[in-house]
């Protein structure tokens, strides 16, 4: 019996922030059923796909999703049930068509992309296959470098910090084990200087602590000193990296950096002041979105140096990824499957990224599920780094966990990387 849709249905769920999200949970002819839950973000880009919202104030102040529920269940199933699984990009092809618009506005990214995602988990489980194993030709045997943010400001805290992630990058221990215990070591030592220093230790959206500091570098200098107690060597097993979310920061052509007016250009060159003091090996969305002179002068000056991340400013899309291609801007391109909506345009970018010799970071989004989906692809697409946030709140965790199983179903094949990912160091 060939893999196909017996049923589909679409129900509201609550994500990391106990706001409503969207979950599709999906039966096979061959009796499988499996769940796919879509995520949600605070500090979104604005040419992401369109993540329908029902805007009823007397119901979740606005947020539900029932329409984009509807939406599965009325439109979409119909166009689903009894099709093959085999096929992804023909599934998604059908979902996208009957949407028809360019931003997914018609029918809303979510209810796309629970779908898409349930299809393929549908189509794994018929296989008697994980997903990493089916997705990608089932090429992936390469464990990321996980960067994990342990400080949270910005969107994800109000703690006044205008850099909205600070993350470690373990990249020692030969194995995704043995960095993932490096990153836990290092948040548990935080945590004691933290309530040593009389800060808090309440965590942001993400996980990450999000005490009230005097300024962006005292983050950084408190992460170095939990790196040295925990045993490590910055700069050598474990790297630091920066999301700034800087389309938050920019207004009337300037950047607000902790009180005051930069430039794009000056606030790259703090940038590259901060690379002198300290291991940063990533920085994402240094630049606005949309501030393209901005972004080549930096790439110009750091992206030599260190890996220039696009998030915000290509939001998973191989239209926006072509112009930055053509511009030779950044170097990178972070990856979230809801910021563009399918399965097969989420492959469709990484492999123009990869390709054009972009780094790709496998994403969450700071509103998440326990769906682990995003560990399996991370390894499926060889990503080689992800973003699943800190090392507390079972939302984020489960994703490491999961990447713990793969590698161990991986065996002899699984590879990590470790410092061989930033090919500049």
């Amino acid at each position: 019996m060939s893999s196909v849709v017996e049923s589909l249905k679409a129900r509201e769920i609550l994500d990391s922030r106990g706001r409503p999200t969207l979950e599709v949970e999906m039966v096979t002819q061959k009796g499988n059923r499996v769940i796919a839950a879509v995520p949600s973000g605070a500090s979104t880009g604005a040419h992401e796909a369109v993540e329908l919202r029902d805007k009823d104030p007397k119901r979740y102040l606005g947020l539900g999703v029932t329409k984009a529920i509807e939406n599965v269940n009325k439109v979409l199933a119909p166009l689903v049930v009894n099709q093959s699984l085999e096929d992804q990009k023909k599934i998604d092809e059908i979902l996208l068509n009957r949407d028809g618009s360019k931003n997914k506005g018609e029918l809303g990214a979510n209810a796309i992309l629970g779908v898409s995602l349930a299809c393929a988990k549908a189509f794994a489980a018929d296989q008697g296959k994980e997903l990493y194993e089916t997705v990608g030709g089932g090429a992936g045997v390469t464990l990321p470098v996980p960067l994990m943010n342990i400080i949270n400001g910005g969107a994800h805290a109000n703690n006044g910090l205008d850099v909205q992630e600070f993350m470690i990058a373990p990249v020692c221990g030969g194995s995704f084990k043995e960095a993932l215990r490096a990153g836990v070591e290092v948040f548990q030592h935080l945590r004691k200087i933290l309530d040593e220093k009389s800060f808090s230790t309440a965590v942001g959206d993400e996980g990450g602590f999000a005490p009230k500091l005097n300024g962006n570098r005292q983050a950084l200098e408190l992460i170095l000193s939990a790196i040295e107690k925990a045993g490590y060597k910055a700069g050598e097993d474990i790297y630091l990296a920066l999301d700034v979310a800087a389309t938050e920061l920019y207004k009337e052509g300037a950047y607000t950096w902790e009180g005051k007016s930069l430039s794009a250009e000056k606030l790259s060159e703090l940038y590259k002041e901060w690379q002198g003091s300290f291991p940063i090996v990533s920085i994402e969305d240094g630049l606005s979105e949309d501030d393209w002179e901005g972004w080549a002068f930096q790439t110009q000056l750091l992206g030599k140096q260190m890996q220039l991340v696009g998030d915000d400013l290509f939001v998973t899309n191989k239209e926006r990824l072509k112009v930055g291609i053509d511009k030779q801007i950044a170097n990178s391109i972070l990856i979230k499957v809801n910021q563009i909506g399918s399965l097969t345009e989420t492959a469709e970018t990484i492999q123009l990224a990869q390709s054009n010799n972009y780094s790709c970071v496998m994403s969450h989004r700071s509103g998440e599920t326990e769906d682990t989906t995003i560990a399996d692809l991370a390894v499926a697409f060889n990503c080689g780094q992800i973003k699943t946030g800190s090392l507390c709140r079972s939302e984020r965790t489960a994703k490491y966990n999961q990447l713990l199983r793969i590698e161990e179903r991986l065996g002899s094949k699984a590879k990590f990387l470790g410092k061989k990912t930033y090919p500049f160091l």
